[in-house]
Parts: C-alpha cells; structure tokens; sequence
C-alpha cells in the first residue's frame, strides 16, 4: 500500500506553501498563496484520491497516478 504523506508535503513546500501549525489529531494546517486559503494535511495519506484533492485545494496543478 502506498502512502503519500512525504509526496505530497514535498510538493507542497517547492510550490511556496507554508506549514501553519498542527491541528488537531494528526493533521497538519499549510497555508498555499496560490489559492490564499488554508489546507488540512493528514499525516497517514493512504489514498491517491485523497492526495490529488489536497493538490486541488492548493491550487497545485499535479496529479497522482
């Protein structure tokens, strides 16, 4: 089973998103100024569906296979 936690917080970091803070449980809270909102991050991403919706809330234009 894959997991995509590392992926995606790369990608997000090279696209100039910002790790905010920890929220509550287990995710993380990074702010992307490509869409100027705020986006919760799972530590435990173990779905690609889930992966490609964080892209999408960032504004990030990649797609997991």
């Amino acid at each position: 089973m894959a997991t995509y936690e590392k992926e995606v917080r790369d990608i997000l970091s090279l696209n100039q998103c910002t790790f905010v803070r920890h929220g509550k449980g287990d995710h993380d809270i990074w702010y992307s100024p490509i869409t100027k909102r705020h986006i919760t991050v799972d530590s435990k991403i173990k779905s690609r569906y889930t992966a490609n919706a964080i892209m999408k809330q960032s504004g990030i234009d990649y797609r997991f296979p």
